[in-house]
């Protein structure tokens, strides 16, 4: 059975704790700081693989949570890096923020790689936090958490060409007599339950070959979510070209063939932009029926008056369907010459690059609530362990240093107010830091170079 939707559960692995450790060795009293810093939380990553034809492994796994980093010792010794959460996935995945529905990426090459969430950075050991005028940090930066959040994936077909049609219009009849494929077939006006994949060979072993899928659940209103057919409609937009299967009999109801043909075309043009712009080949199907071929001089004259290259065929005895694969080869490589459009999206949503870690944003959110915002501060903010005296008064300096405090007072901040910052409630006083501790006290935005 495919499965081609999931929802999955990622976090990236946290930081480790830097430490605060002192040399403690017989003949050097006033040893310094040596605490190592925190190893890096792992990533998450998705990971295309050419063998994975289905979604199937994450109705069982729906949460992927990678190692978080071992915390810095002493002795300068680094904490041991977090190993990364891989996730494998068959080409033609997307990946959506479940939240927001943003389309994070969509990945159709194998071996494509995507990192999802970033691990967490180790926290700085003491040792880093030594200066001309302290001599003795008690400091040690906690390590940064790790990202978290709900993806929705999707899996499109990766196919040449897909065929469409009303059910029992001889779709899985003509992959099967065209491929390896073995679609369940039967003479009843129902739909298959899912889409089936068929490779195509012409001309012989060394002869070109291509993907053809039998797209199932087509009927009027399938682009609004009518039957299965919006559960299958996505994986037409992979394909190349489209053979448009008529049952040119008009079926077990008398229906017009061109009406089944104008009810299709309309739910590929409502599901998706350029849908119904896809080179169209148009097959007659069941020509060795008596009703089929008395219609098929009035169909092939007004389809062909549309401007569509028409094949009178049978998928039950093969009748005109060594041509019709013929002429499809004859499409696909013309669009081999073409070149691919280049995809959308950004493949590192969820990576910093490029964004300006220095920015913040103080908003006065009440009387006496304020809210400060910035990848940096928030960053520092987390990463702080307010429980060490040291580590809080530095926080205090790097609110001054980086402008914040300065503008929390422009606004009119007083003593007791409350400042929230990644989640936070600090209250706020009015200590005098800067005539204590001087202005040798690395900023955070220059701290992690």
């Amino acid at each position: 059975m495919l499965i081609d939707r999931a929802r999955i559960f990622i976090h990236a692995g946290a930081g480790g704790n830097g430490s605060a450790s002192f040399r403690r060795e017989k003949f050097a009293p006033l040893g310094g700081p040596d605490g190592g810093d925190g190893g890096r939380g792992g990533d998450v990553r998705l990971v295309v693989q050419r063998n994975l034809n289905s979604l199937v492994d994450f109705q069982y796994n729906e949460k992927f949570l990678a190692e978080d980093g071992g915390a810095g010792r002493g002795s300068n010794m680094h904490g041991r890096n977090g190993k990364d959460a891989v996730i494998k996935v068959p080409p033609g995945t997307m990946v959506y923020d479940d939240a927001t529905d943003e389309l994070i990426a969509d990945l159709t090459e194998d071996d494509e790689s995507l990192i999802l969430a970033k691990g967490g950075r180790g926290g700085l050991g003491n040792v880093h936090f030594k200066t001309s005028v302290r001599q003795a940090p008690r400091i040690a930066e906690l390590g940064e958490p790790g990202t978290e959040m709900w993806l929705r994936l999707e899996l499109r077909l990766i196919a040449d060409v897909g065929l469409v049609g009303l059910p029992n219009a001889g779709k899985s009849t003509l992959l099967a007599s065209t491929s390896k494929a073995r679609p369940k077939i039967g003479d009843y006006p129902f739909t298959t339950l899912e889409p089936n994949l068929g490779v195509v060979q012409i001309g012989g072993r060394d002869g070109q070959t291509f993907v053809m899928a039998d797209v199932p659940g087509l009927i009027e209103g399938a682009a609004e979510g009518v039957g299965l057919g919006h559960e299958f409609l996505r994986h037409v937009t992979r394909t190349k070209a489209i053979i448009h299967v008529l049952d040119a009999s008009g079926g077990l109801e008398g229906r017009d063939p061109l009406e089944d043909f104008d009810t299709i075309n309309k739910e590929l043009e409502d599901y998706a932009h350029g849908l119904i712009e896809k080179p169209m080949l148009v097959a007659l199907n069941k020509v060795d029926i008596p009703e089929a071929a008395e219609n098929v001089p009035r169909l092939r004259k007004e389809l062909e008056a549309r401007g569509y290259r028409v094949f009178d065929i049978s998928a039950a005895t093969q009748t005109g369907v060594p041509e019709l694969m013929k002429a499809t080869a004859e499409i696909l490589r013309e669009a081999e010459l073409t070149p691919a459009p280049q995809k959308p999206q950004s493949r590192k949503i969820y990576t910093l690059e490029g964004v300006d870690e220095r920015l913040w944003t103080v908003t006065r959110t009440g009387d006496s609530a304020f809210q400060v915002t910035g990848i940096g501060i928030e960053r520092t903010t987390r990463m702080t362990n307010f429980d060490l005296e040291d580590a809080a008064n530095r926080f205090q300096r790097v609110l001054t240093n980086s402008g914040i405090a300065d503008e929390l007072e422009r606004q009119g901040i007083r003593s007791g107010d409350t400042v929230t910052i990644a989640g936070y409630d600090l209250v706020w006083g009015d200590p005098d830091l800067e005539e204590h501790f001087g202005d040798d006290e690395p900023r955070f935005d220059d701290e992690y170079e």
